[in-house]
């Protein structure tokens, strides 16, 4: 079956329309026709999208890659975390101007036309280099199958934390013989703590921080806690939406309630919750890549997934993944050689859990070294207790799904739309992009709905 041709317009609208200043261009790319390393007679092109520690831990890890291999020359581009990277990664894929390897948020993959703008991983070939799907939690591999072939195969999963400090807490009474977090296990047990821990807190420092007035970060607080009740998205057919309304309120109350009760300052949102943290505020939510942030901080800290107030254990979870972007000619030594990057990265990622990440190759989580990681192995159990975006077109990190629905979240929380209303909202959003077509998928409006 032919590949249905994809245009600028369709590509750029099912990125969320993002517009992406000057050229779409691909200067990072390189032609190919620059010299090989010396001593290479492979070349394999890589995109990421990691800055910062991320950026060093994986170049670190492409060093080491290289000193194994020699015969083989990664040409590594970083481009622009966010919707601009899929843009970019979407028109080169659709110009056949891709990379030999790139990286996506797992939660986006079923949105980027699988079989047309990505192309699947030889498992064999992965076999090869020591990489098999036992080697994975089944979850997260079975989110990176779409129509009975991998096309992503997961490098880490990264969650959401409830950071603590225990200094704090020590002195509020709140640390277990552990040195842990006391268990929570209810709405009622976490209001309890933090009324305690407001005890002890400075003056002039918020209880928590929770990113109260960001899109993304309530509404991956939301997922979670609607997960830990067994809310629902659709159903099985991706057809019909089964959100609970009743359910999403419940979610909605107890974000609200962070602040109606005191606990969390507005005028301390976004990163401020985090330096809040460091300079003695007792709690704060956010996402694991803040380990090296709070390492450096010097301070004495643990870290935890989201508590589990509803009874269940949930998690918001997202995963770094790597993917082959559509060749129209993918085979080959490049081909191969991107199949072993990959592999070797996945099974050499005890570098990258220095960011916070945890390992999606399940063998590294059992090591002396990965347990002697702190607070890492304090939250390693995240990995079974995944909270996720439903597996349609439009969710994933920064998709669609987030930037219509996260805004509704945020509405509730602040108080500007009251938690039953929000959830109806909410319904309502679902059910309108259900029944809309990915621009990407290249199947008629009939066809509409999720790719599975």
């Amino acid at each position: 079956m032919g590949r249905p041709g994809l245009n600028r317009r369709q590509l750029l609208a099912g990125l969320g329309g993002v517009t992406v200043a000057g050229s779409l261009g691909f200067a990072a790319l390189g032609t190919g026709a620059d010299a090989l390393a010396s001593g290479a007679d492979t070349r394999v092109r890589y995109w990421n999208l990691f800055s910062g520690g991320d950026g060093y831990n994986m170049i670190a890890m492409l060093d080491s890659f290289r000193k194994a291999n020699p015969d083989i020359d990664v040409k590594d581009s970083t481009l622009q975390w966010g919707s601009p990277f899929y843009t970019k990664l979407a028109m080169a894929a659709a110009g056949n101007r891709a990379p030999d390897l790139g990286v996506m948020h797992l939660g986006r993959v079923t949105g980027f036309s699988p079989g047309r703008l990505l192309d699947p991983w030889d498992v064999d070939l992965l076999a090869k280099y020591g990489v098999r799907e036992a080697d994975f939690n089944p979850e997260l591999w079975k989110r990176a199958v779409i129509g009975g072939k991998l096309y992503a195969l997961p490098l880490d999963i990264h969650v959401q934390l409830c950071f603590y400090r225990k200094d704090v807490l020590k002195k509020a009474g709140l640390l277990g013989d552990d040195g842990h977090l006391v268990p929570v296990t209810s709405v009622d047990e976490w209001f309890d703590v933090l009324k305690e821990a407001k005890k002890a807190t400075k003056k002039g420092l918020q209880t928590i921080g929770m990113w109260s007035s960001d899109q993304n970060f309530q509404w991956w607080f939301f997922v979670a806690f609607y997960t830990q009740l067994g809310g629902t998205w659709f159903d099985d057919a991706d057809t019909e939406v089964t959100f609970d309304t009743d359910k999403a309120t419940r979610v909605l109350e107890f974000l609200r309630r962070h602040i109606t009760d005191g606990y969390v300052n507005p005028g301390f949102a976004g990163g401020a919750g985090a330096e809040q943290f460091v300079n003695g505020g007792p709690f704060v939510w956010e996402g694991n890549w803040s380990v090296p942030v709070f390492d450096g901080a010097k301070i004495e800290y643990g870290a935890t997934p989201l508590p589990p107030v509803f009874g269940e254990r949930a998690t918001h979870a997202e995963s770094h993944s790597f993917v082959l972007p559509h060749q129209a000619d993918r085979g080959g030594a490049a081909n191969e050689g991107a199949h072993q990057l990959a592999a070797y990265i996945v099974q050499h990622a005890q570098q990258w859990a220095a960011g916070g990440h945890i390992p999606a190759y399940t063998p590294t989580l059992s090591t002396a070294a990965y347990k002697r990681m702190n607070p890492q192995s304090e939250y390693v159990s995240a990995m079974d207790h995944q909270a996720t975006e439903p597996k349609v077109w439009f969710a994933g990190s920064t998709g669609i799904l987030a930037q219509r629905v996260g805004p509704i979240v945020v509405s509730s929380t602040v108080g500007s739309a009251k938690p039953d209303a929000a959830a109806r909202s909410m319904k309502s959003t679902l059910t309108e992009l259900l029944a809309s077509k990915n621009p990407m998928d290249g199947r008629t409006a009939a066809q509409g709905g999720a790719v599975v």
